[in-house]
């Protein structure tokens, strides 16, 4: 599950760990949620990494309604072969979504403590992505982002049951080459982040509302690890 995530590392440092050729400016984002433009990492005709925004939520091309349509944030990477709405921008259009650390929370409803999963070398991670172009009846089009899950590993397990997958670098050029690397392999790449790749921090409950994003809101709780 991911739900909630930031990416607040300089455009520089983005771009030199994702190797797109784009120089972007664009502003720290301290918690994206659902429904925003989010960064993007796709590659174009040629085979060159490019940086776009999309809208975190697939549209699958078949989509009439995208009000009546409920909005696909995850997608299981077990399924995403097998189910209509992920299948085939599995196959056709994968992509990397650059963050440096998400969230997750635990507790009863009304008393939830927010966890950040933050990265503990300080560098970007890639969340592995799927993305459509949907388009409507008059012609016009949105570009619309899934982030893959995999089962949790022991450090995030505590609080949910699923993650978001990390490729690490090794794995950006076969993720993104949908035409040589075929879905049934690229869905072998999609495993659980290596144990010592993240730490839980408890943070202070500001962060629970997605509609600030600002800097402070990723106030520790006393520093409490989980």
């Amino acid at each position: 599950m991911c739900s909630r995530y930031s990416l607040t590392l300089p455009p520089e440092t983005v771009r030199a760990y994702f190797g797109y050729r784009d120089t972007p400016n664009f502003p720290a984002r301290y918690n994206i949620a659902p429904t925003q433009d989010i960064a993007v990492i796709c590659v174009d005709k040629e085979g060159n990494r490019i940086f776009r925004l999309m809208r975190w939520g697939l549209l699958p091309h078949f989509v009439k309604d995208p009000k009546a349509f409920p909005t696909l944030i995850n997608a299981r990477s077990e399924e995403v072969l097998s189910k209509p709405s992920f299948r085939n921008g599995m196959k056709w259009r994968r992509c990397l979504i650059p963050a440096d650390g998400f969230y997750e929370w635990t507790g009863p409803k009304g008393g939830k403590r927010p966890f950040l999963l933050h990265p503990k070398h300080g560098k970007p991670i890639a969340f592995a992505g799927i993305y459509e172009r949907w388009k409507d009846a008059d012609g016009g089009h949105m570009d619309t982002v899934a982030i893959l899950t995999c089962p949790a590993n022991d450090v995030v397990a505590p609080l949910h049951d699923r993650m978001p997958v990390v490729l690490p670098p090794e794995h950006f050029a076969a993720w993104l080459d949908v035409q040589g690397t075929e879905g049934k392999d690229a869905v072998a790449l999609l495993k659980s982040a290596p144990e010592d790749l993240f730490e839980a921090i408890e943070l202070n409950p500001k962060i629970n509302n997605s509609n600030l994003d600002e800097v402070g809101i990723q106030e520790l709780l006393q520093g409490q690890l989980l």
